[in-house]
């Protein structure tokens, strides 16, 4: 079994901060990259920044400058430091983990169970 479980979310007024955390959990072999995915209402899951084993990160066009995506290998865990938050950056946001349970497995993808984050005056 493999868990991630966020936290972190919650209400913000606009401009202000947020710091998601996701830890990943259970029976892993190798983490190869882990990110944060994001879903508003109506709209299809995007890709709000991603990280490598190796700490190559990329952003979506929407968060580059405001975001921070970081990881401590260590603990499995991944951050996404908001900065400057927008009304458009409500949404639940979803941790994912690509990895390897044992080291004969496949690599798949898991899933977090969201946490929602709401920008608003």
């Amino acid at each position: 079994q493999v868990q991630l479980v966020e936290s972190g979310g919650g209400l913000v007024q606009p401009g202000g901060s947020l710091r998601l955390s996701c830890a990943a959990s259970g029976t892993i072999f190798s983490i190869y990259a882990m990110g944060w995915y994001r879903q508003a209402p109506g709209k299809q899951r995007e890709l709000v920044a991603g990280i490598t084993s190796n700490e190559n990160t990329n952003y979506a066009a929407s968060v580059k400058g405001r975001f921070t995506i970081s990881r401590d290998n260590a603990k499995n865990t991944i951050y996404l430091q908001m900065n400057s938050l927008k009304p458009e950056d409500t949404a639940v946001y979803y941790c994912n983990a690509d990895l390897k349970r044992l080291w004969y497995s496949q690599r798949a993808d898991y899933w977090g169970q969201g946490t929602q984050v709401t920008v608003s005056s």
